[in-house]
């Protein structure tokens, strides 16, 4: 099943920028995953089981390595190229 996840990603901390920096070059070293940016959140898209198992290993890294955070994602059941229309 293909998957995409939309996250926002939000240190608490006055410097934010670069666990976000961090956190989005991590992803993009999963093979097998579309990883897009926009001024607001990170998409990533691919199969299912490779998409979760990047996100939950990058989430963790930020959650144990970087400032107290919080994030927020949204699954969706399709792939997307970021900016088109998701047609169901």
């Amino acid at each position: 099943m293909q998957t995409a996840v939309d996250i926002s990603y939000y240190p608490l901390t006055e410097d934010y920028e670069p666990p976000i920096i961090s956190f989005i070059k991590n992803l993009k070293k999963h093979p097998g995953l579309k990883v897009a940016t926009n001024q607001l959140t990170t998409q990533v898209s691919g199969e299912y089981d490779t998409v979760m198992a990047a996100v939950q290993k990058e989430m963790k890294r930020s959650l144990t390595e970087g400032p107290k955070a919080s994030f927020v994602l949204k699954v969706l059941n399709v792939e997307i190229e970021p900016g088109e229309e998701v047609v169901l």
